[in-house]
């Protein structure tokens, strides 16, 4: 098992993270020792904020506030549900907020799981699916030369997504790489989080050496950045 504590730390740290990173993991069936989430939320994405404090499970039926979420997250909706959600869907293709052949692209997870554990990436009690990292362009710009999403050799580079922002999840998870989020009308709407953050949700497997990785990259940009204030200094 990854040292998710260790790694949360040193991402907070480096990257001078106003929120902690935000692990998230699909489950089969609730695990014994995580209590199940106690309320009722409009989205799915609302779920990232209250897990920077606490680590819970949420069940599939928890999700419904939001059937595009639901939808994304690879859980079974009923004959209703999925009646309002082509509804919504039609709603938004009316306004031009999505075009019609959008609408089979989004990503999604495989169905089959649950629900979702939840939690502070620092407190978590296995391998998450993928981290979720609220960030501003500076930091977007360090952790994703870190992960190799910027590498102008790498065949398969990181990715923008924009709505809806719960896709990065599942699309992050699975390509392998991390994923930069612009958000969503309804994610700014849900999670309060200000308008100068952006989403990376980074997989699994890009977590191991990233410390190092982070660490490497931070330099380097501490000595262009020295490099460059000595060419600015100079005209």
């Amino acid at each position: 098992m990854l040292d998710v504590s260790s790694i949360a730390n040193h991402l907070q740290s480096a990257l001078g993270l106003q929120f902690p990173p935000v692990a998230v993991v699909r489950v089969d069936a609730q695990p014994e020792d995580i209590r199940r989430f106690d309320g009722v939320v409009p989205s799915g994405c609302t779920f990232w904020r209250r897990a920077e404090h606490d680590l819970f499970y949420a069940a599939a039926e928890d999700h419904m506030g939001c059937l595009i979420g639901a939808m994304v997250m690879g859980f079974e909706l009923s004959e209703s549900q999925t009646d309002e959600l082509m509804g919504l869907v039609g709603d938004m293709c009316a306004v031009a907020y999505l075009e019609e052949d959008e609408v089979a692209e989004l990503p999604s997870f495989k169905p089959g799981a649950s629900g979702v554990v939840y939690g502070p990436l620092a407190e978590f009690i296995q391998d998450p699916d993928v981290v979720l990292v609220w960030v501003t362009p500076q930091q977007a710009m360090l952790l994703e030369e870190t992960v190799g999403g910027t590498r102008w050799t790498s065949e398969v580079g990181g990715s923008v997504l924009g709505r809806p922002a719960c896709g990065v999840l599942p699309r992050a998870d699975d390509s392998g790489s991390a994923t930069l989020s612009l958000g969503c009308a309804g994610m700014r709407t849900f999670t309060d989080i200000p308008d100068h953050f952006a989403l990376v949700a980074i997989p699994s497997n890009q977590l191991k050496g990233i410390e190092d990785a982070l660490d490497k990259t931070v330099e380097a940009n501490g000595q262009m950045t020295v490099t460059y204030e000595a060419m600015k200094a100079s005209v």
